[in-house]
């Protein structure tokens, strides 16, 4: 090269002397024209190829002509033309001795050529969609910045020489440059987007699609959010949409095919190692076992293998950017310890200290834009991520098992979604510290090696003693996180369950027992939490001490080995800077693997469940309608609920015909629900074959209502068709419903039917069917639950032979007796085999068990107990949440017995006629959506929080936060003044001395960062236990309307993930954020004593950090707020799947749910994403101030040469170069604080709503035997649901007198259910009063009233847990009277049958027992408490007909010496009570004893005669 140069008469390529050993650096004419303009071209010309290659393979369609790319493509050959003109010029002028210049001649063309390649390109990306270029952004920055050094000379020369002696040269020079630059600019844009139309379908685009390359690193398209989040708070409109590869549907299209083959695959394995272990004996349990376990952990492993092979390739390229960020982060190190080295040498020219500084800062800017690119695509995998589990759990739901569904829990499920996901999501962030920290760790040692020899083996042997201790501390915490995570499930488990049978807890008075069982969970929980948090706080004491020991080992080591080895600035504060560069892999190590550990956790626990066994769609063999034939044939089946239970039904042969109805009978768990749930393929088939025909539509024994409108919950994802919809209405009997709901069809039922009765719900699932049209029909028992009227009337018109349903098949469970003559075939079912089969008349004929049956019931009951079998209420239930007052609901009772026009619909003020059709939008609604507060946290937030732990902890952490500091800051300075110790003949004198004082304040350091550590978990425990307990207490004591209107997703976010915030989050970032700002403080005082200059400079820095900040935080907080908002409509949808999969899976609705949920996880994920790019914005933005100040210690410190010493730049510069970190992180910290304590706002939301009257009251302490003899008395009684409605009861007075037995009755919505309401004081009284035994009820505490009386409510609602807890939650009774009241309730055969007895598990909501066997229960109960009144809501509804004469008989002969309250409508209960009461529209309509009221002809009168009793 130098021979080359040397022809065209120009200096070598390079010249030391020239370029560095020289108080005015420049580079040689030679480099200028030869390396400084091919370095550009020779990268576009070797990267060209690929790049090209990359955009064939890459197509986002066609870019237009635009006004950029046009003013591209003329610059380019502007540039272009510049070259050629020199190259031909030169051509010309010197052709003679054109050897001589072949440089200057090559030069311009290669140049030239070379923009015509750049041309080309921007033409190629236009014509694939490429809208910002990275590769040509870096071209024309390499040719800018190759082009300064030339450009330095020219105006060099030009001010020596003079611009007129080559004024051509310099303005075609200039101009080229000029160009050049206008090129870097124009690449800094993005092109308009491609001609695709697809950006114009979205509503409110990511801007991040239309942002350059520039933007992009920078996320400079992220600020018109942050501005706008500022000037007002953000609302969820303002909020992008999700760009298409962050959407559920894609996301989860692309993983399930991965999914379903790694299942498949999974599930050969398993089957071979099957055959394999059957031909074992004795060892095939532990085998199994063994199995079991195995799975479990290959499944989590096999989970992990699918997100990877999805996700991984974008996240490999966030691995190279963390990659290349590690690069630059050593070499900052290296160019310090040039820095310190330019201070002590006297002679070294002042360029050389500015370059090291600029150098310094340009490095450090360039680390935080690789840093920030990585953490940006590591929570971009994370989000997805979250979205695919998310998607694969909820898939999950709609297939899994019976068998399986009992295993997990909703509230488990629940707890996948959203505590394990969140585990995933850190394990994306943490994972590649894992491998890459160990590297860096290496590398560290090597450089420190490099400066202080073998002593930097003491740094090592630290680390190594370090590294076990923590190891086995994050070993003990992710046992405890187990433990924890396990009583957490418990207890969210338990409020889920509570929340579902709250009514019953208030009946019962059952709020303490249930209370201490969850506190019982959460004291477990916590203590777990607690060790994990004294194990952390070992830990962080260890890491945070860690910098000061390898430190303090090193320095001690090679001070001591030998006394020529001296300490100078450039030795200690290289060694310190490496050491703080060792910190980050070394703090992140045992957090990665803690983190790893818990992912792996959560891996195993979301892959057992998506490997657990499915329902098997070969189970049933289905096929198109026919119009001949068998609608199902069942031959020789056997089925079970589990692959291991015993059979559930056996040996069923039955074929049903074509358009027939077929009435299933049989006792309380004889398999009736069974053989429907076998005809839909959720039992498991053992044997046998299972044929159905045509569609299917179920209606359940439980109604499952959604959270929707009336009309949707009818329609259910199908088209209105308006007449169709209509005759339905009418068929069903819902028309005088709609008359009374607040806003007709289109009301808000609240979840699982909270503002609908029984009966009403019933009728709801039963229109849902009929809506259908479906050729099958499986009705479990619809008539159970509705009037005898209306029961008729259902029959008539929907299920008999002349209703709507009459050409469809129809299978009928029924209790019922009158509705069978009417039935084509009848299947009479016991301990789940088909006992007898045959139409009405031929089983009568056989004289068998039917037989009998009728002859015993049909003399009392023909026409009665058809209907009715255990008719329910359809409106006037004892439904607490029915007559509480709700959001803008207005309770059905009230609508119907009042004579209420529009207007009280509306509102509570008149309305004028004119006005009575403008019904408000919100009228039918009912629950009340998460709202999400706006603005920013106030400080009586954080006063509040602080309260709560007490000022007598918060002082001693400030404190020894202040002592740790004032420590570091003392052992730093003291480092300083030993390295700038004199050297006496080559040592340095006290060495010992200096080193001890340096081991002491180190060591006090320590122990005070533990001190911290454990001071402020102990407080965040403190506030979270009574933050919890008061949450707990305030939710129990609310009334039934809160219940009614708050959806129970929204207050299980509150004690899942709100409370865990709160357990957790806001104590790690209280220390994190307090430890980082004193840290900061530290710097500052060492930067401001080295260099008071820096003030000018900090000062400004300061105001503009909090001014970026106050930005950030705003919007933070409030995408924080949304983000949490909409959350809980996830899991509130979950919660509903999970409970009605069976009914979503027998209407084939399982697609339409699955897009449902995707929405609301996509809606979810719009306030995240922008979430997380906050944080990087502010963060690039930070960390460029933190870089300022590293400058302008460094340019500082180079202009006070003369007067510093290098101890003391050392010490100003090494911490300065900590600041970008410690800005980042005092963030990211006061961030998480702050949208964290948002969980503390929400959890304190609840005590400010309305609370019941006290539980119990100590003034007046009723009598121990209260009440003795049981009479009641209402004096002028009057309930209304809310004030300024009409009164539900008015004007009630009457006297129930010791022992009587009293019947209620009245048609539906006439006031019977709130005579009950009104004893239990579920409602309290608006006027009068009730009297019992004497004592006015209002006076005495709810708990006292509640536990004295007794109801047997309708809705029979069991918990988990065992039986006897079931029955005695306090533990009051012995087993012996347990006993005999399970043999009166008629259960004792059942129970001693069990293997438990009865410690026997009730699984969630009692599911593992029949209807009719938690009524039994429920009636036990009522024995066990055996009080002196007792109230019966329709006790008996969900039992046959002899079980239920049975109760009967128990209740006439057990209650004989208590006052009983019926509210009934099968009217044959209460003949022979000693009263009846009447109620019409709110008050007493008759009053008399059966035989008198009939006699009088009055309403009783033509009652009986309805029910064929007169």
């Amino acid at each position: 090269m130098d021979a080359f140069c040397s022809l065209s008469g120009l200096d070598p390529l390079w010249d030391w002397n020239r370029t560095w050993y020289t108080p005015n650096p420049d580079l040689t004419q030679c480099f200028q024209n030869t390396i400084l303009v091919w370095v550009p071209c020779v990268y576009l010309w070797l990267c060209s190829p690929v790049y090209c290659l990359y955009l064939c393979c890459c197509d986002h369609g066609h870019i237009q002509i635009s006004c950029l790319c046009s003013a591209k493509t003329l610059l380019g050959f502007f540039l272009a033309s510049f070259g050629f003109v020199e190259f031909f010029y030169i051509l010309l002028e010197r052709n003679q001795e054109i050897h001589q210049h072949l440089i200057f001649l090559l030069s311009p063309l290669i140049r030239s050529l070379t923009v015509m390649l750049a041309v080309c390109i921007i033409h190629l990306e236009r014509k694939r969609g490429c809208r910002s270029s990275v590769f040509l952004f870096l071209f024309w920055m390499l040719a800018v910045l190759c082009s300064l050094v030339p450009l330095r000379a020219k105006i060099q020369l030009a001010v020596d020489e003079g611009f007129v002696t080559d004024a051509v040269r310099y303005l075609a020079f200039f101009s080229y440059f000029a160009l050049q630059l206008v090129q870097l600019f124009l690449s800094c844009f993005s092109d308009q987007p491609p001609s695709s139309g697809k950006a114009t379908l979205i509503k409110n685009p990511c801007p991040v699609q239309d942002a350059s390359f520039l933007s992009k690193i920078l996320f400079w398209w992220f600020s018109g959010l942050v501005v706008k989040g500022y000037r007002k708070p953000l609302q969820a409109e303002d909020l992008w949409c999700l760009r298409e590869e962050d959407t559920s549907e894609k996301i989860i299209t692309d993983l399930e095919q991965e999914w379903t083959a790694q299942c498949t695959k999974m599930q050969q394995q398993e089957r071979s190692l099957g055959t394999g272990v059957a031909l074992g004996s004795r060892l095939a349990e532990q085998a199994q076992l063994i199995r079991k376990l195995q799975k479990e952990q290959s499944s989590g492993f096999c989970l992990l293998k699918t997100l990877a092979r999805n996700f991984g390739p974008y996240f490999l390229s966030g691995t190279l950017c963390l990659v290349v960020h590690d690069a630059f982060m050593f070499s900052i190190p290296q160019i310090l310890s040039l820095l310190l080295g330019f201070m002590r040498d006297e002679d070294a020219p002042l360029w050389k200290g500015y370059f090291y500084a600029s150098l310094m800062f340009l490095l450090s800017c360039l680390q935080s834009l690789f840093n920030h690119q990585y953490m940006y695509t590591c929570f971009t995998v994370g989000m997805r991520v979250k979205t695919a589990v998310m998607g694969l759990v909820y898939r999950k739901t709609l297939v899994i098992s019976s068998a399986a569904r009992r295993t997990c829990t909703v509230g488990e499920i629940v707890n996948l979604v959203s505590s394990d996901t969140q585990k995933l999501m850190d394990f994306v962030v943490y994972f590649n510290a894992v491998w890459l920290a160990p590297i860096e760790i290496s590398l560290c040692l090597f450089f420190l090696w490099q400066h202080l020899g073998p002593s930097a083996l003491a740094g090592i042997a630290t680390v190594i003693l370090i590294f076990p201790l923590n190891g086995f501390i994050a070993k003990k915490r992710s046992r405890l996180q187990e433990v924890q995570m396990k009583y957490m499930d418990g207890r969210i488990k338990l409020m889920n369950e509570i929340l579902n049978g709250i009514k019953i807890l208030k009946f019962y008075a059952w709020e303490k027992a249930f209370l201490e069982q969850v506190l019982g969970y959460r004291q477990r929980e916590l203590k777990a939490l607690k060790k994990s948090q004294i194990l952390h706080s070992v830990s962080m004491a260890s890491f945070n001490s860690s910098s000061f020991l390898i430190a303090f080992a090193m320095f001690g080591v090679y001070v001591l080995i030998d006394d020529k080895n001296v300490l100078d600035a450039q030795k200690v504060f290289v060694s310190m800077a490496l050491i703080n560069v060792l910190k980050t892999p070394l703090s992140q190590l045992p957090f990665a693997m803690s983190t790893i550990m818990q992912a792996l956790v959560s891996l195993k626990r979301l892959g057992k469940f998506l490997f657990q066994e499915e329902l098997k769609a070969e189970s049933i063999e289905k096929s198109p309608y026919q119009p001949d034939g068998d609608a199902v044939a069942i031959e020789n089946g056997t089925f079970s609920w589990s692959r291991e239970g015993p059979p559930c039904l056996k040996k069923i042969s039955v074929q049903v015909p074509r358009g027939s109805l077929v009435a299933v009978v049989g006792h309380v768990g004889s398999g009736k629900s069974s053989l429907l749930s076998a005809v839909l393929g959720e039992t498991e088939k053992r044997s046998g074959s299972v044929s159905v025909k045509g569609s299917v539509a179920y209606v359940p024994q439980q109604a499952w209502i959604q959270n929707a409108s009336l009309q949707d919950n009818i329609m259910f994802g199908r088209e209105k068709k308006q007449s169709w919809y209509q005759r339905v209405l009418e068929a069903c009997a819902l028309l005088p419903d709609l008359e009374i709901l607040p806003a007709g069809d289109a009301t808000e039922i609240g979840e699982k039917g909270l503002n609908l009765s029984g009966g009403q719900k019933q009728r709801v699932s039963l229109a849902r069917a009929v809506y259908r049209k479906a050729d099958l029909y499986l009705l479990d028992d619809p008539l159970s639950a509705v009037d005898a009227h209306v029961g008729q009337h259902i029959f008539d018109r929907v299920i008999g032979p002349k209703g709507v349903l009459r050409d469809k098949t129809r299978v009928l469970v029924t209790h019922g007796t009158s509705f069978l003559p009417q039935a084509d075939l009848i299947l009479v079912l016991d301990d789940g085999e088909v006992t007898e089969m045959g139409s009405y008349s031929d089983l009568l004929s056989r004289h068998g068990a039917f037989a009998e049956f009728i002859q015993t019931f049909a003399s009392t009951e023909r026409k009665e107990s058809s209907v009715q079998r255990g008719t329910r209420k359809s409106l006037s239930r004892l439904s607490v949440t029915d007559f509480m007052p709700v959001s803008r609901d207005l309770s059905q009772e009230q609508l119907i017995s009042g004579d209420m026009g529009n207007n009280s619909l509306q509102n509570m003020e008149s309305i004028s006629d004119t006005e009575q059709d403008q019904v408000p939008e919100d009228v039918g609604k009912l629950t009340e959506a998460d709202r999400a507060r706006t603005g920013r946290v106030k400080l009586e937030l954080y006063m509040e929080y602080f309260k709560t732990i007490g000022l007598g902890l918060i002082l001693p952490i400030i404190f020894l936060y202040a002592f740790q500091q004032a420590a570091s800051l003392a052992y730093n300075y003291w480092l300083s003044m030993w390295a700038d110790d004199p050297i006496v003949n080559g040592t340095q004198i006290d060495t010992d001395m200096k080193l001890g004082i340096y081991g002491a304040l180190g060591f006090a350091q320590g122990v005070a960062i533990f001190g911290t550590t454990v001071a402020i978990s102990v407080g965040g425990i403190i506030a979270s236990r009574h933050l919890h307990l008061d949450l707990l207490n305030n939710v129990l004591r609310s009334p039934m309307a809160f219940f009614e209107c708050t959806p129970s997703g929204n207050l299980l976010n509150r004690f899942s993930k709100e409370i865990d915030a709160i357990d957790c989050m806001i104590p790690d970032g209280l220390k994190m954020m307090l430890n980082y700002l004193f840290k900061l403080l530290e710097v500052c005082i060492i930067v401001l004593l080295a260099t008071p200059f820096a003030a000018v400079v900090i000062l400004p820095l300061a105001l503009l950090y909090a001014f970026i900040q106050s930005f950030y935080v705003a919007t933070s907080c409030q995408l924080r707020r949304l983000e949490s908002v909409s959350r809980s409509p996830i899991y509130t949808h979950f919660n509903e799947t999970v409970q009605g999969a069976s009914v979503i899976r027998a209407f084939g609705e399982q697609s339409r749910f699955i897009l449902q949920n995707n929405y609301r996880v996509d809606y979810n994920q719009t306030s995240y994403f922008p979430r997380f790019v906050a944080t990087r914005w502010l963060a690039v933005n930070l960390e460029f101030l933190g870089n300022v100040v590293v400058l302008a210690a460094a340019i500082l410190s180079v202009m006070g040469k003369n007067t510093l010493s290098p101890g003391t730049v050392g010490l100003a510069v090494s911490h300065s170069l900590q600041v970008t970190a410690i800005l980042s992180w005092i963030v990211r910290s006061w961030t998480d604080v702050e949208n964290n304590i948002v969980s503390v706002e929400r959890v304190k939301e609840y005590a400010d709503t309305q609370k019941e009257a006290p539980w119990t009251m100590e003034k007046n302490p009723l009598p121990i035997a209260w009440p003795q003899t049981g009479t009641i008395e209402f004096h002028d009684y009057g309930l209304q649901y809310r004030k300024g409605l009409d009164w539900a009861l008015k004007g009630i007075s009457l006297r129930i007198e010791e022992r009587e037995k009293v019947g209620i009755v009245g048609r539906t919505g006439a006031g019977k259910s709130s005579l009950a309401l009104g004893i239990f004081r579920i409602l309290e009284a608006a006027k009068g009063e009730i009297y019992i035994d004497g004592i006015n009820i209002a006076e005495i505490g709810l708990h006292d009233l509640r536990s004295r009386i007794t109801i047997i409510p309708q809705d029979p609602v069991l918990f988990s847990g065992s039986l006897r807890m079931n029955l005695d939650p306090f533990d009051a009774y012995s087993d012996e009277e347990v006993w005999s009241v399970l043999e009166l309730a008629h259960l004792k055969n059942f129970v001693s049958g069990l293997p438990d007895k009865l410690n026997h598990e009730c699984s969630e909501g009692g599911e593992n027992l029949s209807l009719g066997q938690r009524q039994l229960v429920c009636l036990a109960r009522a024995l066990l408490r055996k009080t002196k009144i007792l109230v019966l809501d329709e006790a008996t509804a969900a039992v046959d007909l002899e079980t239920d004469t049975l109760i009967q008989s128990t209740i006439r002969v057990q209650f004989e010496d208590c006052t009983v309250l019926t509210i009934a409508h099968r009217l044959n209960t209460i003949m022979d009570y000693t009263r009846v009461i009447v109620m019409d529209k709110g008050h007493i309509a008759e009053m008399d004893s059966p035989a008198n009221l009939i006699s009088k002809r009055g309403q009783f009168y033509w009652m009986c005669r309805d029910a064929g009793l007169v």
